[in-house]
């Protein structure tokens, strides 16, 4: 066996590696030895290494001198690495400062390397991806994905699947499938170029308790050390989680845990404003637990959603519109429709983007007038709606009132100019009433849509009515 020769690296990132950059740049640490061919004497060889463009355009950073040490062992950190790619890292031993920089001696390369945005996937399984069938969803280069084998690679479906895996905490027990994430990486390259990197950690049916370090905690533990693994810095965090919390016992705190959850991230990470996208948990198909399972599920997507009312850099998106492959994970299709409206978040508060992409959410309620025949009318008001609200459905239950005579649904409702839908009442409110809007497990298939943006409304629970 040929002994090496020249420049070998030890310590750097790995082929596909993405490295998140900051402000728009990036450094990469490098670490090695050096050695000579055994009839060459070199008493003054010197390690340089340099950043090119893979697309044979040229150096991105030019030879630069390493710093030498003990037995040709050598190091570099190699700054300002414009955000891009991908790039290639090459390193060389040169014998003497005569010699050429074209003809030194050969050294080690790393290739496909990008400074982009590194993002973390973490929660249950339609953050795993559960999505069968056929979808045109094609990898693309400058989007890639730390594997459960703890190497990079160019990011493909199914981005949780555990070949050779170092991480088997979060390996699903079957194969997964499609997920919304390649949608959401592509529509941010295309709009900013950035490149995007995918840490991988969600895992299927994972309450929130395993993501608390207050609790069990051993996926958030997973979760930090896949993050340190590679790099330790992350643009931000995409959350898709809540199915396993709508019991009785967990949806109450939800909003509590879930928040000191956040608080967890951000301190451990050193980002106060570490930036979270969540989704708002789409339907249980098959639901029939009965009213107590539906509240449930109602006071979990409440939570998701005051969650980004309350905290900073956090973000929802619905997904109640989203078409299933079974009975509660979305298909290629309906993630193709979650990864998008996930981007145009990031890219509208994130990336500086002007572009509309919130969904309407209720601001008041309030009794409004009386009917012909002496029945109230209770008229809601949404912000965010950037045309105005179209009712799909044919006069499906989409809204519920509870006041002290027990739960009152909406059979007549009808969509107003200015964000409004007015609900007409079957009989009359007694005592404190608060109302509901596709809080169910299985609600109404068509909910009020915006028709500036085509996003439907938030799902609500327990606003009080004024």
């Amino acid at each position: 066996m040929l002994k090496p020769f020249g420049v070998q690296i030890v310590e750097g990132p790995q082929h596909w590696a993405v490295v998140q950059q900051h402000r728009g740049y990036g450094d990469i640490y490098l670490k090695g030895i050096s050695s000579t061919k055994l009839e060459i004497t070199a008493d003054h060889a010197l390690v340089y290494a340099r950043v090119v463009s893979e697309d044979g355009s040229g150096a991105v950073l030019p030879w630069t001198l390493c710093l030498m040490g003990d037995g040709l062992e050598w190091s570099v950190t190699l700054q300002a690495i414009p955000a891009g790619g991908l790039y290639r890292i090459e390193t060389c031993l040169r014998l003497d400062d005569d010699q050429p920089m074209e003809l030194a001696t050969r050294g080690d390369m790393i290739h496909h390397v990008a400074v982009g945005d590194i993002w973390v996937i973490a929660g249950q399984s339609n953050a795993a991806g559960y999505g069968r069938g056929p979808v045109n969803d094609p990898p693309e280069m400058g989007i890639h994905l730390l594997r459960h084998s703890g190497k990079w690679d160019l990011a493909t479906h199914p981005f949780n699947e555990s070949t050779n895996t170092v991480q088997g905490l979060n390996g699903e027990p079957v194969n997964p499938g499609h997920s919304p994430y390649l949608a959401f990486a592509r529509l941010i390259k295309k709009e900013t170029g950035m490149p995007i990197g995918f840490l991988q950690t969600a895992l299927g049916g994972s309450p929130l308790e395993r993501w608390d370090p207050d609790q069990d905690g051993d996926l958030y533990r997973n979760m930090m050390n896949v993050i340190e693994s590679a790099g330790e810095k992350v643009r931000g965090i995409l959350w898709y989680q809540g199915c396993s919390d709508c019991d009785s016992e967990n949806a109450p705190t939800y909003l509590e845990r879930f928040t000191r959850v956040v608080n967890h991230w951000r301190e451990d990470l050193g980002d106060d404003a570490l930036p979270i996208l969540t989704v708002q948990l789409n339907r249980y198909a098959e639901y029939s637990g009965g009213e107590e399972g539906n509240r449930c599920w109602g006071i979990v997507r409440n939570a998701q959603r005051l969650a980004a009312k309350q905290l900073e850099q956090l973000y929802v998106v619905p997904a109640l519109d989203c078409p299933l492959s079974d009975i509660i994970h979305n298909s290629p299709a309906g993630n193709l429709i979650i990864g998008e409206r996930l981007a145009r978040t990031a890219l509208a508060n994130l990336y500086g983007k002007e572009m509309p992409h919130q969904a309407p959410d209720i601001t008041n309620a309030s009794i409004s007038t009386v009917t012909s025949d002496g029945r109230a009318t209770l008229l809601l008001e949404f912000s965010n709606v950037a045309g105005e609200l179209f009712a799909m459905g044919p006069g499906e239950i989409v809204f519920s009132i509870d006041d002290d005579l027990g739960l009152m649904p909406i059979t007549s409702w009808t969509t107003r100019t200015g964000g409004r839908v007015e609900l007409e009442l079957p009989r009359p409110i007694e005592g404190t009433a608060v109302v509901h809007g596709a809080f169910e497990a299985n609600p109404a298939a068509a909910l009020p849509i915006d028709t500036g943006t085509y996003l439907p409304m938030l799902s609500f629970y327990n606003f009080t009515i004024q």
